[in-house]
């Protein structure tokens, strides 16, 4: 029998469009643990989370990541850094920054951490402000991805759900029937959440369309993204927006309007193991690119893709760099690995 993942890497050529991808590099970060990915209004970047509870950003290949903000008072740099972030109750003293978005229209830093919820930190960075949720709040069960409406400034976030308060086993979640993941929305001007959506499926990913008029939310457990409508004769009505070879983590959008999504083909047996993709999806749901991770993160599980500026950067929770490709303009025939 042919071994299940290079199936895969015949199914999913390295670049099913019209691009290559010709030189990878990795930018070695402080701790494990980036989730995704921000660049600010001058590009400067990309600023991640990391498991021990801090924002860092990168300065160059000279400087290096270098630390920007905290979401904890109470964090010790003694006590915290360098950790892997699988201790729960260090967790709580230390912070962990997720999902992350920049508005460019006041240069503040939004994001959501596991603990405190979300939270917002000035240009200077320094300690984040909570807005909403957190321990004390029990407003999100586990915040975990935002997106900023590029025109309105609506903050919408991806909450998990109830799932990994009960269990940390890739096997149960993956298995697990549970749909408590919701969709919500912040209005930064009236302070007010709204819960948009319920009963999804771990919502790991949140991005909101180029024109505002609608949302995409990723069910990890259901391989799937569902689109939620904020305006038009669908408005707040949501549908399946498309399936996916695998689970869905962080949905990035483009310039040009279109979508990245990172998407791990999980294998449970003989043992747990992954195969990481990409897939770049259009505005009305088509499937445009599919680019396969494997080998350069073999069976590990990648969180975000996104691209800027002609390069592709991946996030890994359980990697100690951020991944960058180098896009290239390549023949119209795809190319098989």
């Amino acid at each position: 029998m042919v071994p299940i993942f290079l199936l895969f890497l015949f199914c999913f050529p390295f670049n099913a469009g019209a691009r290559c991808f010709r030189s990878f590099k990795k930018l070695q970060l402080p701790a494990v643990g980036s989730e995704s990915y921000a660049f600010d209004s001058h590009n400067v970047g990309p600023y991640t989370g990391l498991s021990d509870g801090r924002i860092v950003k990168y300065q160059g290949p000279e400087t290096g990541f270098v630390e920007f903000a905290t979401t904890s008072a109470n964090r010790s740099k003694e006590l915290c850094d360098g950790t892997d972030g699988n201790d729960l109750k260090l967790t709580e003293t230390c912070g962990r920054a997720l999902g992350m978005e920049f508005d460019h229209k006041t240069g503040e830093l939004y994001l959501v951490d596991a603990v405190y919820g979300l939270m917002v930190v000035g240009s200077g960075g320094g300690l984040a402000t909570q807005l909403a949720g957190g321990k004390d709040g029990e407003r999100f069960d586990e915040a975990d991805a935002l997106d900023i409406d590029p025109n309105t400034g609506e903050i919408y976030i991806g909450d998990l759900g109830t799932l990994l308060h009960k269990t940390n086993n890739l096997t149960e979640i993956l298995l697990s029937e549970e749909r408590t993941g919701r969709l919500l929305k912040y209005d930064p001007k009236t302070k007010k959440l709204t819960v948009l959506l319920k009963g999804l499926a771990l919502a790991a990913g949140v991005a909101v369309s180029k024109d505002g008029s609608f949302v995409l939310v990723g069910e990890y457990i259901a391989c799937r993204i569902t689109r939620y409508w904020l305006k038009g004769p669908k408005a707040t009505t949501s549908e399946i927006f498309v399936e996916l070879p695998g689970n869905p983590d962080n949905i990035k959008r483009t310039k040009s309007g279109d979508f990245w999504v990172a998407v791990n083909i999980q294998r449970l047996q003989p043992k747990p193991s992954c195969f990481a993709l990409g897939q770049k999806i259009g505005a009305d749901g088509q499937i445009l690119e599919t680019v396969n991770f494997y080998a350069e993160y073999n069976a590990t599980s990648v969180a975000e893709v996104q691209e800027h500026h002609g390069l592709m950067y991946l996030s890994s929770t359980n990697a100690n760099f951020a991944g960058v490709y180098e896009v290239l303009k390549c023949s119209d025939k795809p190319v098989q690995v």
